[in-house]
Formats: structure tokens, sequence, C-alpha cells
């Protein structure tokens, strides 16, 4: 069932979503090789509580999952797509580190995420994190009332195809804002005027998830979803609420 939101709801998305925003921005500056996964989860938690909000995912279980999600950021590193647990691996000069944060305030939740290359990385690798994030620009611009997802889903697909990376066709981004998933699906293609219109109070996490061979994955036995040849992924996202003026991103970096 799609929950359209009103404006008194947008007023405590916007308070979620600048939370999020914040805490991701002092986690990005810790992520450098040396760091362990372990200690962005416990910032994460402890500036979470410093703000009055929860981390949405600890508890959480997630479709396909064997057991409730056990941290407060999900960290994947290089392969491994989403759903990386935070455990007390060390980042390593070279990793493509994604991080996926949730925030609860108050019974709204936003939801965001972003990749960042540790010390050198490959030009590969700066093309893939690069062009996840253009994706996600790309499909925030078709974010507008009389739009439809499937344009949403073009938008990226359009934007990845054209430098040869593949998307990730199982993981899909959903509407968001009184929990953490709720319909609709987003998926990252599509075709344009296809599926459900647009229309102001719909808040959505859109997510482009992107390798640079396979776009398929395989879960492994923590849950956690990596590429199916092992080859390099990135992820990068925002949450968004559809207005009558057009879009308006709730988890903007400023």
């Amino acid at each position: 069932m799609i929950r359209l939101k009103s404006e008194n709801d947008l007023k405590f998305l916007r308070i979620s979503g600048k939370i999020l925003s914040e805490i991701l921005k002092k986690i990005e500056k810790e992520i450098k090789e040396g760091a362990k996964l372990s200690y962005l989860d416990k910032l994460a938690r402890e500036l979470s509580e410093k703000a009055g909000a929860k981390p949405a995912f600890s508890g959480y279980y997630p479709e396909g999952a064997s057991k409730p999600y056990s941290a407060a950021i999900c960290a994947s590193i290089n392969e491994v797509v989403v759903h990386g647990i935070p455990n007390n691996y060390v980042i390593q000069n070279g990793d493509l580190v994604k991080i996926d944060f949730g925030i609860n305030y108050q019974g709204y939740f936003t939801d965001a995420a972003i990749t960042v290359g540790a010390g050198d990385i490959s030009k590969d690798a700066k093309r893939l994190i690069n062009i996840t994030k253009k994706s996600l620009k790309e499909a925030i611009k078709t974010c507008k009332p009389g739009k439809y997802l499937g344009d949403i889903g073009f938008a990226i697909e359009n934007a990845v195809k054209k430098e040869k990376f593949h998307i990730i066709q199982s993981l899909t981004g959903h509407g968001v804002g009184f929990e953490l998933h709720e319909d609709p699906t987003i998926y990252n293609y599509g075709k344009k005027g296809d599926g459900m219109e647009l229309k102001p109070g719909l808040v959505l996490a859109i997510e482009p998830m992107v390798s640079i061979g396979s776009s398929q994955i395989v879960q492994r036995n923590d849950d956690s979803f990596m590429t199916a040849d092992g080859s390099l992924s990135a992820h990068f996202e925002h949450t968004v609420a559809i207005t009558d003026g057009g879009c308006e991103v709730l988890t903007k970096f400023s």
C-alpha cells in the first residue's frame, strides 16, 4: 500500500534526513586505511543517540535474511554490494567502502548510502563511483509530479549503460518514511512512462547499485550480497520527497 506523507510528516522527515546526512558526513571523514569497520558502526550509534535518533537498521529483518540485522550501519567492501557487517575488518588502501545507513527520528525514517575510496583507488574504481553517483543525480532530476517510476529506472540504467557498467538487477530502492521499507519498489532499470505515476507526498529511497562486471549477485553466509563474478561495486542512495514543486532531497549533503 502506498502511504503519502503530509506537510507535517515532511517536517519530521526533514529533521530525520538532516540528522542522517550529518552523521554520514562524519563517518565519511573516518573512512581511511587502518580504520576498523566496527569503529564506524560505533560512531554511527553514538552520533545517533546524541542527536536523539535511533539507527533504523539495528534489529531489522531484511527480506531473504536468516536473522535480524545486528549493526547500525551496513559496511560493504569492494565486491560486496550491500548488507555487509561492520566487523573488525581493517580498511585497506584501495578499498571501495559502501556505507548504507538509516535513521528513525520519532517514528520517521530516512535512508541513504555513500561509496568512498580509501587511499589510492584504481581508475576503474573512480569511474565506477562517479557514474553511480551521476546515475542517482539523473534519477532525482526525473522525480516530479506527472513522471513515473519507470522514468527513474530508465534514467539510472541509461546513465550506467553509457559507461559500459552494469546495474545490479535484483536489488532495488523503495518507499520510506513511516517505516524503513514501504511500497513502492523502485527498480534501477525501466522504461519511460511505465509504472506508478509520481504524486506529491511520495517519499522514496532511490539507490542505484552498479558493478564493473556482473549484474547478478550471490548471497553470502552472513546475509550480505556480493557480485557473482567478484567485481567491484558501488552504491549511492538518497531519500527524496515528491512535492508540488518537484523533488526535495531530504538527505542532501550540504
